[in-house]
């Protein structure tokens, strides 16, 4: 079977002259496998008439196009497409009552999609786009599996399913109020006291939602899930903006659902949370944004292990073309002299509302990485505005070697009103176009 993918957001056909349309091999000859939608003025790609020659994806300025051919047997798995030409996933993972399935997988595979879809926000289309499904024929579709009772129960509204989203920054706009007083309206299990103990949401109770930091929120909105009486906990991202101290002890409490036999499904990209979660893991692989196909249930470590080494023996399909191998590299610090100082700092100290920042002097060697580790609130980020020369110290003398700079800031605040390029080109400027840049920094 051929997928063919329009990227919407990409697509300009004011700005191109249509070189998908003009070069297609088959649309010269007379036949439409490319034409324009008269509601939207973009290119629509039949995929039945498609010859999957790639063309169109080489001549496209703004790489907006994606043809992939995939194995046919995989018709028969497709859950859901967003709309004609939009991403296609294959299988769902599968939900095991009184057991973690964790998720793991490239971002735009699909995960947030398959719990979208598992928690009821999106009915399944089987991608059929002009004519959906009725729950009666997506339980037939699924006869056979788990998931069949499970969307039985969904259609007949016998099962509670609870989400926590992976975007939690939108919270404090869509919840306004004191922390305490959100989660006890939520408290439908009785049990938030105990779970505000675990996850440390002492310190934030009273506070409101619009000045927690991402950390905070990340916990809150744990707890308000967890709070609900379901049957079905849905959890995409939960270490997200959580330190390693922190991680542990959201792990701990979500793995004390299934002691209520509850069933839970989590996405997570720590390996190491991951372990520690889950009784079965499902691989998601494909191209990002074009489709993505979950793999059969697995065991934890061998559903890490395939991830990281790219292939799925049960299937024999391999989804990277080289496995992930971790390396250490130490740095020879004993054999650096004093020329390879990049930048010396001295004893720096910075205070805020109750906190007080004491920075010991150091210095930082040309070809170092250096982390820095320690739990939320400790002052890291502090620590590295000052070395930036973002913040001055209250007391020492920030970094005096005239250096150029780059910061990445722990939270994005997009504000930039135009498209990735334009803001690139403007940072990059003459570099933009180098064989170089596109190499490292685009692809």
């Amino acid at each position: 079977m051929r997928v063919a993918v329009l990227n919407k957001d990409r697509c300009k056909p004011k700005d191109c002259g249509l070189p998908c349309i003009k070069f297609c091999p088959m649309v010269r000859t007379g036949v439409a496998a490319i034409y324009i939608d008269e509601e939207t003025g973009k290119p629509v790609i039949s995929e039945k008439l498609c010859t999957g020659c790639g063309i169109c994806v080489k001549k496209c300025p703004f790489a907006a196009i994606s043809i992939v051919n995939l194995p046919e047997k995989l018709k028969e798995d497709l859950v859901h497409r967003y709309g004609e030409n939009g991403f296609e996933l294959f299988r769902l993972p599968v939900p095991k009552i009184g057991k973690i399935t964790g998720l793991i997988g490239p971002n735009g595979a699909g995960k947030t999609t398959a719990l979208r879809i598992l928690s009821g926000e999106i009915k399944p289309n089987l991608g059929r786009i002009d004519k959906p499904p009725e729950w009666d024929e997506i339980i037939t579709y699924f006869r056979g599996s788990e998931l069949q009772l499970y969307f039985e129960r969904m259609a007949n509204q016998k099962l509670r399913v609870v989400h926590k989203p992976q975007n939690i920054t939108k919270l404090p706009k869509v919840a306004k109020g004191v922390v305490g007083e959100l989660l006890k309206k939520v408290d439908e299990r009785g049990i938030i006291d105990e779970l505000s103990e675990k996850l440390g949401l002492g310190m934030v109770w009273d506070r409101k939602l619009s000045v927690l930091s991402g950390g905070e929120l990340q916990k809150v909105a744990i707890a308000a899930v967890m709070a609900r009486d379901a049957d079905v906990y849905l959890f995409d991202e939960p270490s997200s903006y959580l330190d390693v101290k922190e991680r542990i002890k959201v792990a701990k409490t979500i793995r004390s659902l299934i002691k209520k036999n509850k069933t839970v499904i989590v996405v997570e990209h720590d390996l190491a949370m991951l372990d520690y979660l889950s009784d079965f893991v499902c691989v998601f692989y494909g191209e990002p944004g074009v489709y993505g196909v979950v793999s059969h249930p697995h065991g934890v470590r061998e559903g890490i292990n395939i991830y990281l080494d790219g292939f799925l023996p049960d299937e024999n399909i391999r989804f990277r073309d080289e496995p992930v191998r971790f390396k250490l590299h130490p740095a020879p610090i004993e054999k650096l002299g004093t020329e390879a100082v990049l930048l010396e700092f001295n004893k720096m100290v910075k205070s805020y509302n109750g906190f007080k920042l004491i920075i010991e002097g150091g210095k930082i060697h040309y070809g170092e990485i250096i982390g820095i580790l320690g739990p939320n609130g400790i002052g890291k980020t502090t620590f590295v505005k000052m070395l930036a020369g973002i913040i001055k110290p209250d007391e020492g003398t920030p970094p005096q070697r005239e250096l150029k700079i780059s910061y990445k800031p722990q939270y994005i605040t997009p504000d930039y009103d135009g498209t990735v390029g334009m803001l690139l080109r403007q940072i990059a400027k003459d570099k933009f176009g180098t064989s170089l840049y596109k190499s490292q920094i685009i692809q």
